[in-house]
């Protein structure tokens, strides 16, 4: 699968939005036009792509230490044991 600009802009999105005061989620609604949550569909299925890897290692990486944490977070949660 090749990244379309929208993927692209949605990983140079991520590498810097948190230098602008504006909350994430109305410039996600401004700048591409989709809700927060559609916004991290596409995100969640981009951090597994070889070509987003390719792309951008760096914010790539990151966010799979994010979501990976977050997933173990929740598990513990549920099960109330550590993973």
């Amino acid at each position: 699968m090749a990244l379309t600009e929208r993927d692209r802009a949605i990983l140079d999105f991520e590498r810097s939005w948190w230098g602008e005061p504006e909350p994430k989620e109305s410039r996600i609604r401004a700048r591409f036009e989709l809700s927060p949550t559609r916004y991290y569909e596409i995100l969640t299925g981009l951090l597994d792509a070889p070509e987003a890897m390719d792309y951008d290692p760096l914010v790539v990486r990151r966010l799979r230490r994010v979501r990976d944490r977050r997933r173990r977070q929740r598990y513990e949660r549920l099960t109330g044991e550590p993973r």
